[in-house]
C-alpha cells in the first residue's frame, strides 16, 4: 500500500528552522514527482515546492524561495523540506505528495498524499 508520512512540524519562532520530513512506503520515491503544498487556516491550498520525477528540477513558490529546500533521499524514500527563515506567515499545516507522472509538477496534480503535518511560527 503506497503511503507518506510527514514529520518535523512543530512550534518555532520567527527566524527559526525546522526540517520537515516525508517518508515513502509502499513504493519507491525514486521516479516519482514530489510536490510539498500548505495550508493555512481559512485558506486556500498552496504549493511550496515540486520536485521532477527526475529529480532534475525544483520548483519553489515565490513566497519560499530563498528560504525554503526541498531534497530527496533515495537511499531513505524520504524526501524533505528544509525550512529556514521562518516567518509567522509560514503557519499551516504542511503537506507531501507524489505521482509517478512527468508532468505532475507542470499541472500541479498528484495522486497520493500524506496525512499532514503542523507548523506554528510564533513568538
Amino acid at each position: 500500500q503506497l503511503q507518506l508520512v510527514e514529520s518535523g512540524g512543530g512550534l518555532v519562532q520567527p527566524g527559526g528552522s525546522l526540517r520537515l520530513s516525508c517518508a515513502a512506503s509502499g513504493f519507491t520515491l525514486d521516479y516519482y514527482a514530489i510536490g510539498w503544498f500548505r495550508q493555512a487556516p481559512g485558506k486556500e491550498r498552496e504549493g511550496v515546492s515540486c520536485i521532477s520525477s527526475s529529480g532534475g528540477s525544483i520548483n519553489y513558490a515565490d513566497s519560499v524561495k530563498g528560504r525554503f529546500t526541498s531534497s530527496r533521499d533515495n537511499a531513505k524514500n524520504t524526501v524533505y523540506l528544509q525550512m529556514n527563515s521562518l516567518k509567522p506567515e509560514d503557519t499551516a499545516v504542511y503537506y507531501c505528495a507524489a505521482d509517478p507522472r512527468r508532468i505532475a509538477c507542470l499541472i500541479n496534480d498528484f495522486g497520493s498524499w500524506g496525512q499532514g503535518t503542523q507548523v506554528t511560527v510564533s513568538s
